[in-house]
């Protein structure tokens, strides 16, 4: 029995950030939402900094200019959370 699979490419069509969530509009429909806090930039950026976004790569990813963060749908689907950069240790 073989199944057929439809891997359509996923792309963002528009964000939305709010206190809790990034949320993004796929151009096939999709809606995909993620915790804050899977940004440590994003969550410790202001309201204003977080609408501040460029759809990049052909809707492939986002980037924040102002607190240089990128985050791709591909992320989004299958990824973990950005990781905060460890403090050296003394």
């Amino acid at each position: 029995m073989s199944t057929a699979v439809n891997l359509q490419e996923v792309r963002i069509k528009s964000v939305s950030v709010t206190e809790d969530t990034i949320t993004a509009y796929l151009v096939d429909g999709r809606v995909i939402s993620v915790p804050l806090t899977w940004s440590w930039r994003l969550s410790e950026a202001t309201p204003e900094q977080r609408t501040r976004y460029e759809i990049i790569g052909d809707g492939h990813g986002i980037h924040w200019p102002e607190i240089d963060e990128d985050i791709s749908a591909e992320g989004m689907l299958y990824g973990t959370p950005a990781p905060r950069p460890q403090k050296p240790s003394k």
